[in-house]
């Protein structure tokens, strides 16, 4: 349970910090299921495994739609401009990759106002050169995906979605028990401290006090 736990964390971390610049990369697949008239993100990421070495990389989007056997070119992403390559998405198709730089690690669109004619395989290829000290390496990467397009949300997805929320839920409660749990020992070890204190001051006292002159005598 705690595994699972800290790896819905970890991928909530991921999908709040990675859209925002390269401070970590990791690559997760696409969902797969659009519902029609609303916007889908179609996921798209291709990590370098050497960080150190300078890069850049163009992302291109193809579409075979459901029952056809040939891609279609429909978007392509070029620092720092992107490209709706065909009619049928003009205006409907949004860059959500990695921004301000040359070096492309997340290629991920929206697709806005999905309809069923959606429905069919996306290929997302990375075409990435790497800056070597002696040479330039070129790479190419491809990913797809298998989009189907509902009318509405799979009851199960959301089932999903309110699972994740109450692991999280359950997270925050017991970093607030743990919290409590320490303020509440440090205030017993801090009265526990204080008592102490106070009766070696009492025993100190009494001390001094047995040593005060009795009829001339000083008791030892």
């Amino acid at each position: 349970m705690s595994l699972v736990m800290i790896s819905v964390l970890a991928l909530c971390v991921f999908l709040i910090q990675v859209p925002q610049g390269q401070t970590g990369c990791a690559e997760v697949d696409s969902m797969t299921e659009a519902v029609a008239g609303e916007s889908f993100l179609l996921g798209c990421i291709s990590c370098k495994r050497r960080e150190e070495v300078p890069g850049s990389a163009t992302v291109d989007w193809h579409f075979k739609p459901a029952g056809t056997e040939e891609f279609i070119h429909i978007f392509q992403y070029k620092y720092p401009s992107p490209t709706i390559l065909h009619g049928n998405f003009e205006g409907r198709l949004e860059w959500q990759g990695t921004l301000w730089t040359k070096d492309v690690q997340i290629g991920a669109i929206s697709i806005h106002n999905v309809t069923y004619n959606d429905t069919g395989t996306y290929l997302c290829t990375f075409h990435r050169t790497l800056y070597l000290s002696i040479h330039e390496e070129h790479v190419i990467i491809s990913k797809e995906v298998e989009l189907t397009v509902v009318e509405k949300a799979n009851p199960e997805l959301t089932a999903v979605i309110s699972e994740i929320m109450m692991y999280v839920l359950i997270v925050v409660l017991q970093l607030w028990m743990i919290g409590v749990l320490i303020y509440c020992y440090k205030k017993i070890y801090d009265e526990n401290e204080a008592r102490e204190a106070r009766k070696a001051a009492r025993s100190q006292n009494k001390l001094i006090d047995s040593k005060e002159p009795c009829d001339g005598v000083y008791l030892e």
